[in-house]
């Protein structure tokens, strides 16, 4: 099991420590609801150092990144990012990802950590059908990057503190390249997994150190807590944000999962799997990712029978959860188109009882 670069801040603070994809990593601190709850009032900190970064260069990276991925790369410019996903060739996703755009012949693309060698994998037989060198012009530096999710509608505010360029006014999904508590060279996204706002910051490893000890003495009068993993899910399911292994995954097409925001269709853009996924978008699909609230109490979890009211099977939860900045029981999940509308009627089976629950639109939490 590997340790990040900052594991041993946890461990000194107390965290909770649990196996997460191959890493280390802190579940929670002083408790899930109160981090929670930090990050959606305050600025709260999560180590995202498990992440994997993957650099494209030279002059075929932009064709390569266009056709992998299934947004439209042409769209980017020098200093955004773009919210996007790995076609599989049969109507799947091998993961969803971020895809930086550093120059024309530059990109980094941020994916999951549990799947960061599955995505290898896929990107480095795609580099090859391209001819891209891999290893040099295909690049994993995932073992190479530490990096902080500094959240929350104050952490900007704080942050400002330890940079000289202007950062409180970026516009989401942005990025620069700037000097950082002393360190030269680290990328500040306005990016996150919360939907409260904030920044993410990429570094090497050896300035870890540094950074996390200046990060946490500029937020101190901001009341920064260090946050674990166990919020950091129940705030993106807040959102309605997807989580690779629960609510899409290599059977589930972006078009189902209500991703079609990312699935570009235009004339110069031929990514994989466009002809498939072009046919979902017009024929329209058999089911669809809702978001739902529970109206008969009872939590619901992943797996979990989504049925109408005589007990018919018309779906499956992916992700389920108390909302605790909302103070009810919500969940993600699949269903038969007829019962997609906000309002529908649905029951969530759990231990053999139907629980009564209704579809909502997403996201849950509107701030």
């Amino acid at each position: 099991m590997k340790n990040t670069a900052f594991t041993k801040f946890h461990i000194e603070r107390g965290a909770k420590m649990v196996p997460f994809a191959g890493y280390n990593m802190p579940v929670q601190y002083e408790g899930l609801i109160s981090e929670h709850l930090t990050v959606r009032s305050g600025v709260g900190v999560f180590d995202v150092s498990h992440m994997g970064e993957f650099w494209v260069k030279g002059p075929k990276a932009f064709d390569f990144v266009q056709r992998v991925t299934s947004n439209d790369v042409a769209a980017l410019f020098d200093g955004k990012v773009q919210y996007s996903c790995f076609p599989n060739g049969k109507g799947g996703i091998v993961d969803d990802l971020l895809v930086y755009r550093i120059n024309s012949e530059t990109y980094l693309l941020v994916v999951n950590a549990a799947n960061i060698d599955k995505d290898w994998e896929w990107c480095a037989k795609q580099a090859e059908i391209d001819g891209l060198i891999v290893g040099k012009e295909l690049y994993n530096a995932s073992d190479e990057i530490a990096q902080l999710a500094i959240q929350g509608p104050l952490a900007l505010k704080a942050m400002q503190k330890l940079t000289d360029t202007t950062i409180t006014d970026m516009e989401y999904y942005t990025f620069k390249k700037l000097t950082f508590a002393g360190v030269e060279n680290i990328i500040f996204s306005t990016t996150g997994y919360t939907g409260s706002g904030g920044c993410e910051i990429y570094m090497a490893n050896e300035d870890a150190d540094k950074i996390w000890k200046a990060v946490f003495e500029a937020g101190e009068e901001y009341g920064i807590k260090p946050i674990g993993l166990g919020a950091r899910d129940t705030l993106r399911l807040e959102m309605g944000f997807c989580l690779y292994g629960h609510d899409i995954n290599d059977t589930t097409s972006p078009i189902e999962a209500g991703l079609g925001w990312i699935t570009k269709f235009t004339d110069s853009k031929n990514f994989i799997d466009k002809d498939y996924l072009l046919n979902q978008k017009k024929e329209g699909v058999k089911h669809k990712l809702i978001g739902f609230e529970m109206i008969d109490r009872g939590i619901p979890r992943q797996h979990y029978e989504i049925c109408d009211v005589n007990g018919n099977t018309i779906g499956e939860v992916t992700s389920g959860t108390m909302a605790p900045s909302l103070g009810l029981n919500i969940g993600m999940g699949y269903v038969n188109n007829e019962y997609t509308k906000a309002d529908s009627e649905i029951y969530i089976k759990v231990r053999e009882k139907l629980l009564k629950a209704k579809a909502v639109k997403l996201p849950f939490y509107k701030s």
